[in-house]
């Protein structure tokens, strides 16, 4: 598993990188190479020069064998070649759709609180893009009542800075303690997939950013909604995004306050790092998650049990194998560590892939950099809209068969989707946990650190092989 780190942005986003700074970024997809689809529109020449439609688009890095289609392209999208790899892009971003006024409700969510009376104030959170202290009024409040729930924390220690290849204690006990990261381990509580086939659960992590309201125009040009995974400091420098993305129907959803590996922090840093997160959010739009996605996919059963007991449910991506996950790698343009050739190469091999098992699926896409959204906007939306079979292109929430009401606390019908606090009780005992599963598809049994269902609650199973994701609300239908 290879980590890169993500370089400091010199001019461009200077407010949006100290959580990324010198620390390794999610794990590449090995690149895959597929033949252009039905009806697709591009090639790739031994000169390294990719043919789309009638232009041209040039890159001395294409790969001779790199091939993908392009299906039905924005005509207003940025060319290829204009998306470089690296800190060099210099478009203007636009304005927001609309700016909202306090007290206004949205139609998606009709029983949602109107929105707060005032903006968050910066002076009332914490300093940007540092794990919060843990020794303020809140954090100790949230940490209490983290510890008098009746979540059982398991005493799994905390990881080293460099994941699979700095942890060798932490690797060899991977499936035991649920580790993510290292052997793409996934509890049932975990949602890693959607249960209808050709459903994809649209996501984008990191904003809100100076061009996420560009994304946002074209979901309103197309009739999208996504789920956004908004981190705490960017929320600050940004809240009427936040707002935005909210009223226009989209889902969001918890990243952290500072975007770290999560299993390299304390319980009482989780508990920060979470919490303040969820209350800025509540403070910026009158609603408070139930969903969050850890940074990097980072967690394991320690992870999972503080969410849990903070009502947090884990949003992860879809992986089929060590060297087949659902991430376009497209951070890593920006990063300067690849171009948009391979992404959309990843991307290519995304639809491939979710052709073959036999659940929906969730990709790992951003809305914090320019050329991430350009090639969403441009090309792998435009594609994903042109698929045949059709795709059924939803908020994470509404591809798991659930109101967007679901998604917060405030609003969740909680009789046919029970809190994860009132609805999941975890145990350690030491032995291998039950239905931990790898990307082998090998499972172990026992209940070391296992988080499981104790009610009729929906029960959502990880589609990592390939199996069927599966909603059981028995005795709630």
């Amino acid at each position: 598993m290879k980590f890169l780190v993500l370089p400091v942005l010199p001019v461009l986003l200077p407010t949006l990188v100290s959580a990324h700074n010198a620390v390794s970024h999610h794990a590449r997809q090995a690149p895959t190479t597929t033949s252009v689809a039905s009806g697709g529109a591009a090639s790739a020449s031994s000169s390294g020069t990719a043919v789309v439609g009638s232009g041209i688009a040039s890159s001395s890095a294409l790969p001779s064998t790199l091939t993908f289609s392009l299906i039905s392209v924005n005509p207003t999208a940025i060319p290829l070649s204009g998306i470089r790899t690296g800190l060099t892009q210099t478009q203007s971003t636009i304005a927001l759709s609309t700016t909202y006024q306090a007290g206004a409700t949205q139609t998606w969510v009709p029983n949602a609180p109107g929105l707060p009376s005032a903006l968050p104030v910066p002076s009332n959170y914490p300093a940007l893009d540092k794990t919060p202290p843990t020794d303020s009024d809140l954090v100790k409040q949230w940490i209490q009542e983290v510890m008098n729930s009746d979540v059982d924390i398991p005493d799994i220690p905390v990881t080293n800075p460099g994941a699979c290849s700095n942890n060798t204690a932490a690797v060899a006990n991977a499936s035991t303690n649920c580790w993510w990261t290292c052997g793409g381990c996934t509890r049932e509580t975990d949602v890693a997939a959607c249960p209808t086939k050709n459903s994809w659960g649209v996501s984008y992590d990191d904003g809100p950013s100076p061009y996420t309201p560009n994304l946002l125009q074209y979901f309103a040009q197309q009739d999208l909604r996504a789920t956004f995974f908004a981190i705490g400091s960017r929320i600050m420098e940004r809240p009427a995004i936040l707002q935005d993305e909210f009223m226009t129907g989209n889902q969001v959803a918890v990243h952290t306050w500072s975007h770290p590996y999560m299993t390299t922090k304390t319980t009482e840093q989780v508990i920060a790092e979470l919490g303040w997160t969820k209350k800025l959010i509540k403070d910026t739009l009158g609603v408070t998650p139930l969903y969050w996605r850890p940074p990097y996919g980072d967690i394991d059963d320690r992870v999972r049990a503080i969410s849990t007991a903070m009502n947090l449910i884990p949003i992860v991506w879809t992986r089929i194998s060590t060297t087949q996950t659902f991430d376009t790698n497209d951070w890593s343009i920006p990063a300067g560590s690849t171009d948009v050739y391979q992404v959309l190469d990843n991307w290519e091999a995304i639809m491939g892939n979710s052709t073959k098992i036999d659940t929906g699926f969730i990709v790992l896409e951003h809305d914090l950099f320019e050329q991430t959204v350009d090639v969403a906007t441009g090309y792998i939306l435009p594609q994903a809209l042109a698929h045949t079979p059709k795709y059924n292109m939803t908020p994470i929430i509404e591809c798991l068969d659930m109101p967007l009401s679901n998604a917060y606390v405030e609003t969740n019908d909680n009789s046919s989707h029970p809190l994860p606090l009132a609805s999941v009780q975890a145990t350690h005992t030491g032995s291998s946990p039950a239905g931990a599963s790898s990307t082998d598809g090998s499972s172990s049994g026992g209940s070391s650190g296992a988080l499981s269902r104790t009610n009729t609650g929906p029960v959502l199973l990880s589609a990592l092989t390939g199996s069927i994701l599966a909603v059981v609300s028995l005795l709630l239908r």
